[in-house]
This record gives C-alpha cells, sequence and structure tokens, in this order.
C-alpha cells in the first residue's frame, strides 16, 4: 500500500466511502480565510471554513477533466450516520491543471456544521472518461452515495483523495 493511501485507510475512507484506488493526480484542497491546507485527519475548526475552498488540481493532461465532491460519511453523527453520505459540494468539468473555480458547481458548497461528534470531511477527484461530460445532480444531499454515483456516471475510481477531521466548536474552543 503506498504512503498516500495508508491515512486515508486509517481514516476508513477507503472502505466506507470508495474503493483502493491509486493516485494518479495531485490535488492541492486549501482554506484561504485561515490559508490551512487540508491534511489527512488533521483538524480543521469548523468556524475557518464557512467559504468553499481552492482546490488545485496537478497532472499533466490539459485536455482532460475532472469531477470534485466533498462528503460528509459521518452525518448526522458518527455513532449513527444513518444519512451516510452528506453531499457538501458537487463540481464537474474542472479542466485539468486549473482549479475548481473552472468547473460547473452542480451543488453549491455547504459549510460543515457538524453537531455530534468528530466528522470527517473528504475531498474525492474523478477523472471524466470522456472528457466534459453530463454529470447529473443527485436528488439529495442526504443518502449520498460516492460508489454509487461514480458508477452510474462513468467515472470509476478516484484519481485523488484527502479529507479533514472537524467537530462542532464550543465557546472555549473558539479561544
Amino acid at each position: 500500500m503506498s504512503r498516500m493511501m495508508e491515512p486515508l485507510t486509517v481514516g476508513r475512507v477507503v472502505g466506507e466511502v470508495v474503493d483502493i484506488f491509486t493516485p494518479t493526480v495531485k490535488m492541492d484542497v486549501i482554506y484561504s480565510s485561515c490559508n490551512k491546507q487540508v491534511a489527512n485527519g488533521h483538524e480543521i475548526m469548523p468556524s475557518v471554513i464557512t467559504a468553499k475552498p481552492r482546490v488545485d488540481i496537478g497532472g499533466d493532461d490539459m485536455r482532460g477533466a475532472y469531477t470534485l465532491i466533498m462528503t460528509d460519511p459521518d452525518f448526522p453523527s458518527p455513532s449513527d450516520p444513518y444519512l451516510r453520505e452528506h453531499l457538501h459540494w458537487l463540481v464537474t468539468d474542472i479542466p485539468g491543471t486549473t482549479d475548481a473555480s473552472f468547473g460547473k458547481e452542480i451543488a453549491e458548497y455547504e459549510t460543515p456544521r457538524p453537531v455530534v461528534g468528530i466528522h470527517r470531511y473528504v475531498f474525492l477527484l474523478f477523472k471524466q472518461t470522456r472528457g466534459r461530460q453530463t454529470v447529473r445532480a443527485p436528488a439529495s444531499r442526504d443518502n449520498f452515495n460516492t460508489r454509487k454515483f461514480s458508477q452510474e456516471n462513468g467515472l470509476g475510481l478516484p484519481v485523488a483523495a484527502v479529507y479533514f477531521n472537524a467537530q462542532r466548536e464550543t465557546a472555549a474552543r473558539r479561544r
């Protein structure tokens, strides 16, 4: 198992959200409000992630297109995620070697607001196999299923993934 995959497996992203895959594209997720780059398993306070992040996509295929998904597999609580997964953001047709702002936003960014427990927020990047393509918006943000969505839209396995943890902030934690 590659060193890049290990934190995704330990954090149960691989297994619960997606099947094992080989990362082939560099993806950086940066919240500019706090100049914080998302790193697997690190905690970010909800108060600093209210605006959508910048998502830079690497690779060497400028003609390729990508789909970005942000999901919460622990919704509404990690001990009882009966609405698993909750879709927070969906962007398609992102040109390679650019960032998500160049894509087509299918589901607007929804600020994470964990109420109970520590939630994982997962960013998954898929290479679109047919270049620009029609990706249908899901009927609901709740009970979103990344595997099923990927299969229905011909996306295959992810080419990159990263996740962070967040939990409800108390007044003491905000200081």
